[in-house]
């Protein structure tokens, strides 16, 4: 089963370019130690919430936008020792310095992929999604989310995917789990679909919300999921 490394990252406008040059320079070793797909991704349309958003989840700052970017793996195996490859490479050091980004205020980690419909065949847009889940209901919401899947799928997407939380770290400043308002005995999805273009996407979300498979029991709690459209920066493989 493949697994993901999932980022949430609040960058300055100013640094987008950058930022693009510094994850892009950084892949072919990436690659090197196990990823097979990165894809970064810049806020298009990302708004406030009420209760829970993308922008409070990584405390962004006026001027910075949002970035939702993720690592796809083989495995859970390759990713940690992905991770352990990154931490002691003295090549990765040439990435060190000044970041067009203020680290402490990312959000990251690992998830199980535990639905994945569709292929990765292209992407001109993206959905993305944190979602808070009862552990207890993790059968529910992987039949769900590939229902949902098929739906998206059949109404202009390409692919959609979910990851359960594998290795979500508590972070000093901001984390997944703050991210949503986790509770006792629930755990953190995150996920995407992707579309051919924004007005692929536009199109299948009005179908999607016409459509009567849609509704029902849903096993999670929708006003804390956190949720924002972006389009692709980097999509390496």
């Amino acid at each position: 089963m493949t697994y993901i490394q999932g980022f949430v990252v609040a960058v300055p406008e100013a640094n987008k370019e950058r930022y693009k040059k510094h994850a892009s320079d950084a892949f072919p070793l990436f690659k090197e130690f196990g990823v097979t797909r990165m894809v970064e991704s810049w806020e298009d349309d990302v708004r406030d919430g009420k209760v829970t958003d993308l922008r409070r989840a990584v405390k962004a700052e006026p001027g910075e936008k949002i970035v939702f970017s993720w690592f796809e793996f083989p495995s859970a195996d390759v990713a940690e020792s992905a991770s352990k490859k990154m931490m002691e490479d003295p090549r990765m050091e040439q990435f060190g310095g000044e970041m067009p980004f203020d680290g402490k205020r990312m959000i990251f980690g690992g998830f199980e992929v535990i639905a994945d419909t569709g292929s990765a065949d292209g992407m001109g847009y993206i959905s993305g999604t944190v979602i808070p889940v009862p552990t207890a209901r993790k059968d529910d919401y992987a039949a769900s989310a590939k229902q949902m899947g098929a739906l998206f799928c059949e109404h202009g997407a390409g692919r959609a995917v979910d990851g359960w939380a594998h290795h979500v770290p508590e972070g000093q400043v901001t984390d997944f789990q703050r991210a949503v308002a986790l509770e006792d005995n629930e755990t953190v999805v995150f996920g995407w679909v992707e579309w051919p273009s924004k007005a692929a996407s536009g199109k299948g979300w009005e179908k999607i919300m016409q459509d009567e498979r849609m509704g029902g029991d849903m096993p999670f709690d929708a006003g804390r999921m956190i949720f924002g459209s972006f389009t692709p920066l980097l999509y390496l493989s």
